[in-house]
């Protein structure tokens, strides 16, 4: 394909192509059968994420996010692909405060943490349940947040609230070498009482909230693959190994834990 003046359309392709399945199905024009039903919307969505990504191109500006492989940024990670947004990664490295090309991370974010996401406006927005949120809104139609006033969206709030207090925030103290033994314990029976409640509200369920994948299911990913990490077995609860499971075989879930390393691309 030609260039168009300010910028390349096969890398609009390219990047199309990368960001959903879906994109390849509008390009070539062929859909599975799966997707016959529902390619009007698809095309409408495309077409929005094309435009979209095509004034990207043009003004050189794409969200970045600054993430550390398997850490909690994989969920905005997730929600990015999952909304089909265009974004650029760069890789944190943690102890160092240092990014990929070499930026100071203390920098770029004054609290040195990621998820970190830089908007295509410069903006810095921190904080992982702010940052899914705003990457969900800007694609409302995906149905990753539901509507602003609705219940559903305090649901989502909800579960996102329980993710952040009974299981990240227990895990962290795992994580750290410091952290006395009689408090490790402590944390880790926290861990086990929120997988408790967490297997019986799946019970019957696909996601969080019932059918729907939303930005809390993300997250809840990402905390529970901690678990194998820590000799937690999630064999104990089926209903939420069952969900990791589910989530894990998601496309674009498999797409980011791919980008990030985590897993080995197929031979």
């Amino acid at each position: 394909m030609a260039g168009c003046a300010g910028f390349n359309l096969k890398a609009v392709v390219r990047r199309l192509s990368r960001l959903h399945p879906m994109f390849r199905h509008v390009l070539t024009g062929v859909f599975p059968r799966a997707f016959m039903a529902q390619r009007l919307v698809i095309h409408a969505i495309a077409l929005k994420t094309a435009i979209h990504l095509i004034f990207c191109i043009k003004s050189g500006t794409f969200m970045k996010l600054y993430y550390s492989p398997g850490a909690c940024s994989l969920s905005p990670h997730i929600v990015l692909r999952e909304a089909g947004l265009p974004f650029d990664l760069e890789r944190v490295d943690n102890k160092a405060k240092k990014t990929a090309s070499g930026t100071d991370f203390w920098s770029v974010n004054p609290k040195g943490m990621v998820p970190t996401l830089q908007l295509d406006d410069g903006q810095i927005l921190t904080e992982g349940p702010a940052i899914v949120q705003y990457i969900a809104d800007c694609r409302p139609e995906t149905g990753l947040m539901p509507a602003p006033g609705t219940m559903e969206r305090y649901r989502v709030l909800e579960w996102l609230n329980f993710v952040v207090a009974e299981i990240h925030k227990q895990f962290t103290p795992l994580f750290k070498p410091d952290t006395p033994e009689d408090y490790k314990t402590i944390a880790k029976n926290n861990i086990l009482k929120a997988f408790a409640l967490l297997d019986r509200h799946l019970a019957g369920k696909q996601y969080l909230l019932g059918d729907r994948f939303s930005v809390a299911d993300a997250y809840l990913f990402v905390v529970l693959n901690w678990a194998r990490l820590h000799k937690i077995d999630l064999a104990e609860w089926p209903n939420v190994k069952a969900f990791r499971e589910r989530v894990a075989a998601r496309p674009m879930v498999h797409e980011a834990m791919k980008a990030e390393g985590l897993i080995k691309p197929a031979a």
